[in-house]
């Protein structure tokens, strides 16, 4: 998987950092091509200076309705449909979601010349298909807010081929058999179990992406032992409490939770536009003091899971 950060600014924008938006790209050449994590304003014009198009968008998942995170969807949605893309778009989200797209279309005279879902989730299962699971969590903000944690299924072990070549087994259509662990009698009479010669799986990547929360217990669950954690860093430590009374949190609440969790990283974003370029030094350095391996997230920053 691969992360592109669209927009990194709490609350409004800055010169150098858009609104909330975050471009997953599975890799998968079998799998849904590109997912978005909300869509704030103006995420379509951070798209055109990217290789991405709307069209190859598959789903996009919302992580609450606050305008940061939500008022660049109406715009991507037309836009992708005056490109002419026949492609189906899954939007996942709190509920409201459904009202704000379709008033915004309704009222707006616009509409979407391609198959479009609104599924309007709560806390748990939120979608699954051969490669992915995501799970929603619901966070600590003043609206309904959820993180959601991206967990791909393990990629079954190697083929052991110069075994079943020991064996007598020609390559060819029992090795696919094989290769999924299966039973397979042969010619004379034997019978090969695939599951004798495969290596271990490979696990699957695990990813975390947070809404905006003050700290709460289901965030632990939500990043427990994932490769990557995005997580909102919107002030420094000193004002936590004037964080977390707006439902957000403080470098330092953030790198403790990364570190409980046990992650093997983090990403820090959605940063408060009081900061200039010294001020995000230093709320990196913050939360290094707690988990080092952090890094702050910067528009158009590329990280690979």
């Amino acid at each position: 998987m691969e992360l592109t950060f669209l927009g990194t600014s709490a609350g409004v924008p800055t010169r150098t950092r858009n609104m909330t938006s975050i471009l997953v790209n599975l890799q998968q050449p079998t799998a849904s091509a590109i997912w978005l994590f909300d869509c704030g304003e103006a995420t379509q014009h951070q798209l055109l200076n990217t290789v991405f198009h709307p069209g190859k968008l598959d789903k996009i998942f919302i992580t609450h309705l606050h305008g940061d995170h939500l008022f660049g969807l109406p715009g991507l949605l037309c836009s992708r449909s005056m490109q002419g893309n026949p492609q189906p778009l899954t939007l996942y989200g709190p509920k409201g979601l459904r009202e704000f797209v379709e008033t915004a279309l309704r009222l707006s005279g616009s509409w979407t010349d391609y198959p479009l879902t609104i599924e309007e989730i709560s806390a748990g299962h939120v979608f699954s298909d051969d490669h992915y699971t995501v799970t929603a969590f619901a966070l600590n903000h003043p609206v309904e807010c959820y993180g959601y944690r991206i967990e791909e299924h393990d990629k079954p072990g190697a083929l052991n081929a110069a075994a079943l070549k020991a064996e007598g087994v020609a390559p060819g259509p029992l090795f696919q058999q094989l290769k999924q662990g299966l039973a397979v009698a042969l010619e004379d009479g034997r019978v090969i179990n695939g599951q004798d010669y495969l290596s271990a799986p490979t696990p699957g990547k695990k990813l975390a992406i947070f809404g905006d929360t003050a700290p709460c217990p289901a965030a632990l669950s939500l990043a427990d032992g994932v490769d990557l954690m995005v997580h909102e860093t919107t002030l420094e430590h000193a004002m936590a409490e004037k964080a977390n009374s707006r439902g957000h949190s403080s470098t330092i609440q953030t790198a403790e939770l990364a570190k409980a969790a046990g992650v093997g990283r983090l990403v820090v974003t959605h940063v408060s536009s009081r900061y200039d370029a010294a001020g995000c030094a230093e709320l990196l350095a913050e939360c290094r003091r707690i988990f080092p391996e952090t890094q702050l997230a910067e528009d158009f920053v590329v990280v690979t899971v």
